[in-house]
């Protein structure tokens, strides 16, 4: 006999104080559960219709009258039209910690009921094939989205974008995939020469759109994680101020000590609907100081490594211009000092502000936002860019196995070595959506979700 699949409940909403607070049940014995805490109920609501419900403590005592926990609202969604693509129920009810935990407490004690684990109402949409897993990211980061841009990044690809893109290369693959396999079963057959060749072209274009598709200058995970922005210049210049005052808190610790930043600080913030870490750096300069030269060091590595530098100078070190870039952003601080006929915010690409006063900061702060805005055109080869290290390395694995089939079938080898190494191909892309059998990947993916998604 089958196992009956449990039906599993939680906080859908966040926790803590509230208005108002989601629970979501979703199991065979989703519609159970609402007729237990509303024995009131005549007749179960409408499929997608709220309704008020008085909602009940299950473990009253037989000679109690049932205690009131709430009065709600409660939804229907009927299989397969809800999320998970099994019944599901939400309650609606006011966000009090005791009503929540009156509710959870009731349902505990309901049969066929448990809480559900992190992630599992979003793994039964994927398992009923609700959505592929490029489709769940998408959903945990649309939860995280801090910025406009990851935001706007995580509703294309949960719109299937990405999963579009990729099923579409593995159909290919499946075809080629087949050519390869008839030309094994059926060996003493005469396959036509040019649908050889078709084949191997449509393998080497495939695994060119790949590659450009990889070339994206890791551009999806900058949206996600943020861009990286290095201050660097010499010591008293103002780096430390130019991160507080963006930062609109004391983070760095500011004195006219030359030195007083050693380490690397890194803010995360929101600049201008981008994600973005600026790095505080240690001032450029030679030292005795053993502390300091590590500081120097790690102010040069970062400097290089960043997606964006903001190089502060008094106007008296300004880079030549053959040392200037795209990635690069001249700035002389400390304008509150200078003459006020002199005092201008930009000229000739160099931007003049004051850490202290603020002058020339929105400035300052729009043209990191076009430069953030000109790398991801710049870089992006796709309307939807990669956005997590597993697909790059899913991705890397295809073309490599691509490139073994391909280098196999010029140097003259068995169709059957070229038919593995297409299958290793297709599968490295169904792994990205979900399309292969992926239990290990899933328990890795879905262990990073909240209760209650």
């Amino acid at each position: 006999m089958a196992a009956i699949t449990p039906t599993i409940y939680a906080l859908a909403s966040a926790h803590g104080r509230a208005g108002i607070a989601v629970i979501r049940i979703s199991g065979p014995s989703a519609d159970h559960a609402l007729q237990r805490l509303a024995p009131n109920l005549s007749e179960m609501p409408p499929p997608r219709y709220l309704q008020r419900v008085n909602l009940f403590d299950t473990e009253s005592k037989n000679d109690q009258a049932p205690q009131q926990i709430d009065q709600a609202l409660a939804v229907r969604f009927p299989a397969p039209h809800s999320f998970t693509g099994e019944d599901v129920i939400e309650l609606h009810v006011h966000g009090g910690h005791a009503v929540i935990n009156a509710l959870m407490t009731s349902l505990s004690s309901i049969e066929n009921l448990r809480p559900a684990e992190p992630g599992e109402f979003s793994r039964r949409a994927f398992e009923n094939g609700k959505m592929d897993l490029t489709a769940v990211e998408a959903i945990a980061d649309l939860v995280d989205a801090e910025t406009t841009a990851q935001r706007e990044q995580a509703l294309t690809q949960m719109g299937g974008a990405l999963a579009k893109t990729y099923d579409g290369w593995r159909e290919r693959l499946v075809k080629a995939m087949a050519f390869a396999e008839a030309s094994i079963d059926f060996a003493e057959e005469d396959i036509p020469a040019d649908l050889t060749q078709q084949s191997l072209d449509a393998l080497s274009v495939l695994a060119s759109e790949i590659r450009a598709h990889l070339s994206d200058g890791n551009i999806g995970e900058r949206i996600r994680d943020g861009f990286r922005i290095a201050l660097t210049g010499a010591p008293n210049v103002g780096k430390s101020s130019l991160l507080n005052a963006i930062a609109k808190r004391d983070v760095a610790i500011v004195s006219d000590i030359a030195g007083t930043t050693r380490d690397v600080i890194e803010v995360p913030m929101d600049l201008n609907g981008y994600a973005a870490v600026l790095i505080d750096t240690a001032g450029l300069r030679e030292s005795d100081d053993v502390i300091e030269r590590e500081g120097v060091r790690r102010a040069i590595d970062q400097a290089a490594t960043a997606d964006l530098r903001l190089h502060l100078t008094d106007d008296k070190g300004a880079l030549e211009a053959k040392e200037l870039n795209d990635e690069i952003i001249q700035v002389v601080n400390k304008c509150d000092l200078r003459p006020k006929d002199k005092a201008t915010d930009v000229s000739d690409g160099v931007h003049y502000i004051s850490a202290k006063t603020g002058f020339g900061l929105d400035g300052l702060i729009r043209e990191i936002a076009d430069r953030i805005s000109q790398q991801i055109l710049r870089r992006s080869k796709a309307s939807v860019p990669l956005t997590r290290a597993r697909h790059r390395h899913a991705l890397v694995e295809c073309v490599e196995a691509l490139d073994r089939a391909l280098a196999g079938a010029k140097a003259g080898n068995d169709a059957e070595m070229m038919a593995e190494d297409v299958r290793v191909a297709a599968h490295a892309l169904g792994g990205i959506t979900g399309r292969v059998d992926v239990e290990e990947l899933l328990d890795r993916i879905f262990s990073d979700f909240c209760i209650g998604k």
